[in-house]
């Protein structure tokens, strides 16, 4: 990522260039990227191709200002704090549902000195984790722990409920290619059946699942069902900046 890149996905986060490719800019750029650059799923409803290159994921959220899930979000975030000076690994999980763990390369994180980085896993942690803290971690998003398992992997935990199972192996970005079509196309992937679109606030959360709006702030939730496809596509730009053309729908499988 040449310097123009590095400053226009700097300025899509509202961010600045860091002095140094320190810590505490490392806990800025992650909030930032929070707050600016929604986790959604629509290409899956769109049939977009999700392309898992650089350079096409950093252009799809610098230049056409929209989001996505894991392995575009932090795939697009590891090559900026790569192009900053941070010492940046790839790092496969599995999520941890009430079935056990998720398929192989079922998430995308990333590993940045002594932190886990995640701005694609939707309502986590609002900072990184210390990867070699083993005690509780506070964070905004909840309490977290980082504890070891029997195999050598790194269970994530927050607020007591696991959330997903880390390997420690440094990957790289192609290694999720097939986890990434697996999830875009099979009927049992969770993103196939559902439609989301959300972004952390300042107050809390605001999320448009399908034709429901879903605002949170300081705790509180409230729903509002939306009408017509212009009301949702003005719900798509007013709140997550996102212009499209025409409103996405699940596929019946």
């Amino acid at each position: 990522m040449d310097d123009i890149r590095v400053k226009a996905y700097l300025a899509r986060i509202g961010a600045d260039l860091p002095a140094h490719p320190d810590d505490e800019a490392l806990h800025d750029l992650h909030l930032r990227h929070l707050l600016a650059v929604p986790f959604e799923n629509l290409a899956i409803h769109l049939g977009e191709d999700i392309v898992l290159d650089e350079d096409a994921l950093v252009a799809k959220i610098v230049d056409r200002r929209r989001g996505g899930f894991c392995y575009e979000l932090n795939g697009a975030f590891g090559a900026l704090l790569s192009a900053l000076g941070y010492d940046v690994t790839h790092l496969a999980a599995r999520v941890l549902g009430d079935d056990g763990p998720g398929i192989p390369y079922d998430h995308l994180a990333l590993r940045v000195g002594p932190w886990l980085v995640d701005v694609g896993f939707g309502d986590h942690a609002h900072h990184p984790l210390r990867i070699d803290e083993r005690g509780e971690q506070e964070d905004p998003g909840g309490t977290f722990r980082i504890v070891e398992t029997v195999d050598g992997d790194l269970d994530v935990l927050r607020d007591g409920r696991p959330a997903y199972r880390l390997e420690t192996r440094p990957r790289r970005l192609r290694d999720f290619v097939a986890g990434c079509w697996w999830h875009r196309t099979s009927p049992a992937s969770h993103f196939t059946r559902s439609l989301v679109c959300s972004l952390l606030t300042e107050t809390g959360r605001i999320t448009l699942n399908g034709r429901t709006l879903i605002r949170t702030v300081d705790g509180e939730r409230r729903e509002e069902r939306l009408g017509d496809d212009a009301e949702v596509l003005a719900a798509y730009r007013t709140h997550f900046g996102v212009q499209l053309d025409r409103v996405p729908e699940v596929r019946a499988s």
